[in-house]
């Protein structure tokens, strides 16, 4: 039998979690081998590539996915556990897979930009018509989408104060505060008068860019009164600079306001997405698991060869 792919691994996988206990998704590959009739020739198959077993990540896919359509939780990073959905949804008599893909669609952190609707999200919904750079475009998107929703997932799984921290070092990342010694500070937690954290843009302090931080549901989304709160907030500090960062996103009210402040206010409004993009980019947690290089011939040096004629 060939290897199931990521999606046809969700059910059974599922399945095992139901005994209501902890699961690592290498815990899952001799089981789910023995469901499937896998040698262990196939179980142990590495990618061409060397970057690890074909099946354990295509039980990390599935797992994955289980977890954004609401099924599973995660107690800690690479940990598993089904929840009541999950439960009730092995119960039911619904098409599994319809499910998945309708509850995954319903959880998007932001509707997809207009024209990338043909993006896949997994390398196994790859086409053959596709080119092998397009292919690899492809499933460079859907793992990197995959990694935005696990950041996500990741700081919710956090303290709100850890989250402000967070966000402090983000924009130093970024650069903003420069070369200034401790250009990021935390507020006190409590009577904080709406101001999470504060970054110096130099050392006497004159300029300064002041921090609100909502660690929220990624359906939750920020309304306009928050930001009202906000740039109150920023008047008390005497402050014109603000940026506003959330988990979730914001309401279309909040967007509206935001862009009708005069400009001696600006605030800078950064949903999930772009949280979880800006922390990916500027390489904040993160470390590289693999670089590949593609390249083409050097027309120049090729074409200084004369021809054979």
């Amino acid at each position: 039998m060939k290897l199931p792919k990521y999606d046809e691994i969700q059910l059974p996988a599922l399945k095992l979690l139901s005994d209501g206990n902890e699961w690592k998704a290498k815990d899952m590959e001799v089981p789910l081998g023995k469901i499937f009739h896998l040698t262990d020739e196939q179980i142990s198959l590495m990618y061409d590539s060397g970057n690890g077993p074909v099946f354990v990540d295509r039980i990390n896919w599935a797992l994955s996915y289980l977890n954004m359509a609401g099924l599973v939780q995660k107690p800690k990073r690479g940990i598993y556990k089904i929840n009541d959905e999950g439960i009730k949804v092995l119960s039911s008599n619904l098409d599994f897979k319809k499910f998945i893909a309708e509850k995954i669609d319903v959880r998007e952190i932001t509707r997809k930009k207009k024209g990338d609707n043909d993006i896949k999200e997994s390398p196994n919904e790859i086409t053959e018509d596709l080119t092998p750079e397009e292919a690899l475009y492809i499933s460079f998107q859907g793992i990197t989408k995959s990694v935005y929703r696990e950041i996500i997932d990741t700081i919710l799984s956090k303290n709100p104060r850890e989250f402000e921290k967070l966000v402090v070092l983000l924009l130093q990342k970024m650069g903003y505060g420069g070369e200034i010694e401790n250009s990021g500070t935390v507020t006190q937690y409590s009577n904080d008068k709406g101001i999470d954290g504060i970054i110096k843009e130099d050392i006497l302090g004159f300029g300064r860019i002041n921090i609100q931080a909502k660690r929220y549901n990624i359906d939750n989304n920020v309304p306009r009164e928050d930001i009202q709160k906000f740039v109150g907030a920023l008047a008390v500090a005497q402050s014109d600079k603000g940026v506003f960062i959330t988990t979730s996103n914001f309401t279309k009210g909040a967007y509206d306001y935001v862009n009708s402040l005069n400009s001696s206010t600006k605030i800078v409004l950064i949903n999930g997405e772009k949280l979880a993009q800006y922390i990916y980019d500027f390489n904040l947690g993160m470390q590289t698991e693999k670089t590949i290089e593609i390249k083409k011939l050097d027309s120049d040096f090729w074409d200084s060869m004369h021809d054979n004629i």
